[in-house]
């Protein structure tokens, strides 16, 4: 009986530190148990699902939200604080990114949620089981800090989160110094925008302004204007691109307002060969940039 219960004590402890070490989160799921929600109608997922679906509360909160472990490292590294953390213990990968995630944790701040409270709330559930609510900080013309020959995207007016994210995509792959957008439709911190962008609102400077203040802005830091447009325009791959640029677009409906036309140094287009004569701005944007990036490094 003494050797079947020493036997069954080893197992029991065994079982106990394979727990607490294997995962990076189940020692702090131990820890914090009375941290654990399982309801969809808990006050803290409630004030995250208003913070996801509206604007106006992730101003009033100061306060967004951002899904999945890559995006949530990537706002960590740009100097975000996070505010509060749900995660589900059962969808996190055991790797060196939850890894540097524990290590930022207050234990105060993070919850554990259950899988169906996850799934309530995850817009996709490939996020690795990671939601956090991030205090907001805005970055200011003034704060951006340029290179002597800076390459910067400028978007007007653009309306639809998902082509903003998309453009913010392309300008982190060409190391672009900054995109601006002016007279926003969009709220910067829109999740459909984080999502999109997989977190390059977080790795490239990103302002939102009048398009007076980025005209002004670009004119005093001597930064030469390029606008994309049909009318009265030359191909994009017979403009200097090498200089401190700033490539110029506006929406698909619309294209960009008078006063950009006005302030342009040079009117650029993309030919267009079919029965169409519009790109999505997501794909204007990334075929620009990259002339810029080709003709820099030649």
């Amino acid at each position: 009986y003494k050797l079947w219960l020493r036997g069954y004590i080893v197992v029991i402890l065994l079982h106990f530190f394979r727990l607490t070490t294997t995962h990076p989160f189940r020692k702090r799921d131990m820890m914090t148990a009375e941290n654990s929600i399982t309801s969809v109608q808990n006050p803290k997922i409630k004030r995250l699902m208003l913070l996801q679906q509206k604007s106006a509360e992730r101003r009033k909160a100061n306060l967004f939200v951002v899904e999945g472990l890559r995006e949530l490292l990537h706002c960590v590294r740009a100097g975000y604080e996070i505010d509060t953390l749900f995660y589900c213990s059962e969808l996190m990968p055991d790797n060196d990114d939850a890894q540097q995630l524990r290590a930022l944790i207050d234990n105060k701040k993070s919850f554990q949620v259950s899988k169906d409270v996850y799934s309530r709330v995850a817009y996709r559930g490939t996020t690795e089981g990671v939601i956090a609510e991030m205090t907001t900080r805005y970055t200011t013309l003034d704060d951006l800090k340029l290179p002597e020959n800076p390459l910067i995207c400028v978007l007007e007016r653009v309306e639809k989160p998902g082509n903003l994210g998309a453009v913010l995509r392309s300008a982190d792959a060409a190391q672009a110094d900054a995109v601006i957008v002016c007279d926003p439709l969009t709220d910067l911190f829109n999740p459909n925008l984080i999502r999109s962008s997989i977190g390059a609102i977080f790795t490239v400077p990103t302002v939102a302004c009048s398009s007076a203040e980025c005209i002004s802005f670009l004119k005093e830091k001597g930064i030469r204007i390029l606008t994309a447009q049909l009318q009265d325009s030359k191909l994009y791959y017979d403009t200097d691109m090498r200089t401190g640029t700033a490539i110029v677009m506006g929406t698909e409906a619309t294209g960009l307002t008078q006063a950009w036309r006005l302030a342009a140094d040079a009117h650029i287009r993309i030919p267009m060969l079919g029965q169409l004569d519009s790109l999505n701005v997501s794909v204007s944007a990334a075929i620009l940039l990259f002339e810029a990036v080709r003709q820099r490094e030649l």
